[in-house]
């Protein structure tokens, strides 16, 4: 694995108002990164310094071994802010391929780029469409698209899913998931179960302060079961707790049970025994995940 982000007690101020507070983590190559934080938390202030937008009052920033805003970076890293709109006068073709050519693109190139990354967003039948002749869902898509030109290594989505309904939110996390083996995205977002199912690490920010900074990974030897009841039994706690190898089980949260699994006598199957025991009582639920959710590794 190789660093491609690398920040160093970074500190942003805005007059007295200190927007990031010594904050620092490190990056690697792989699987999407979850920017996590409340209104004001300073997820955008973080954006735009790895951006190169503004620079920090105090530390360090590497992007792929250089300075944000260097040149080498040119091409190699793109953001996509919450609020991007599409030009309404142009077609999609045009205002990407015009965005192509800004990047040193020849026009061929340009057209057969833009040409490859409203494929990979579903909209290559769009290609002569204006912005106004799209649904909301399909115009972020594009603006996706446009994040996309030129092959960048890093992708940055500010709340990519914000606004949309849950058939387009599905289609952008599709994007995410398909594109992550040749992409590294970092996304912001409100929505953590959304973020729980693309990203294995995870930045928490408050007030300008890095919370947690970690993966989803598991200590050895003990692992998690979250599971989601969808209506409320009062002797589910009991029932799960005799389940061999579960060591412990908590209720997080209304109808959401953790189970702590222990493993270190060996392999133990407790999805079978934990179904088996749902089946014999006739115990719908809602959702079974391998770990915990995102919420209850935050929160």
């Amino acid at each position: 694995m190789s660093l491609i982000i690398d920040v160093q007690q970074v500190t942003k101020n805005y007059g007295h108002n200190k927007a990031l507070n010594k904050v620092e983590f490190a990056l690697e190559k792989g699987a999407p990164v979850a920017l996590v934080g409340p209104n004001g938390a300073g997820k955008t202030t973080l954006f735009s310094l790895l951006c190169g937008y503004i620079q920090p009052s105090s530390g360090k920033i590497s992007i792929l071994g250089h300075k944000p805003g260097h040149a080498a970076l040119f091409g190699r890293l793109s953001a996509l802010p919450q609020d991007a709109q599409l030009d309404p006068r142009f077609t999609i073709a045009t205002q990407l391929s015009f965005y192509s050519r800004l990047q040193g693109m020849s026009h061929k190139l340009a057209k057969s780029d833009t040409v490859r990354v409203l494929e990979m967003v579903g909209l290559s039948d769009a290609l002569n469409s204006l912005p106004s002749e799209l649904s909301h869902g399909m115009r972020k898509r594009a603006t996706i698209a446009q994040a996309l030109l030129g092959n960048p290594e890093i992708v940055m989505l500010d709340e990519a899913t914000a606004g949309l309904d849950p058939a387009n939110a599905r289609e952008i996390r599709a994007i995410v998931a398909e594109h992550a083996s040749e992409v590294n995205f970092i996304l912001s977002s409100h929505d953590l179960s959304e973020l729980e199912r693309l990203c294995d690490q995870v930045l928490y920010l408050e007030n300008g302060i890095l919370k947690q900074h970690q993966t989803h990974g598991n200590k050895e030897g003990v692992r998690f079961i979250t599971l989601r009841m969808k209506h409320h039994q009062s002797d589910v706690l009991s029932a799960l707790k005799q389940i061999p190898g579960v060591s412990q089980v908590d209720m997080t949260q209304d109808r959401e049970y953790l189970l702590v699994i222990d493993n270190q006598h060996g392999q133990i199957n407790i999805e079978v025994d934990l179904l088996t025991l749902l089946a014999k009582n006739n115990w719908t639920y809602n959702q079974l995940i391998n770990g915990k959710t995102l919420e209850n590794q935050l929160f």
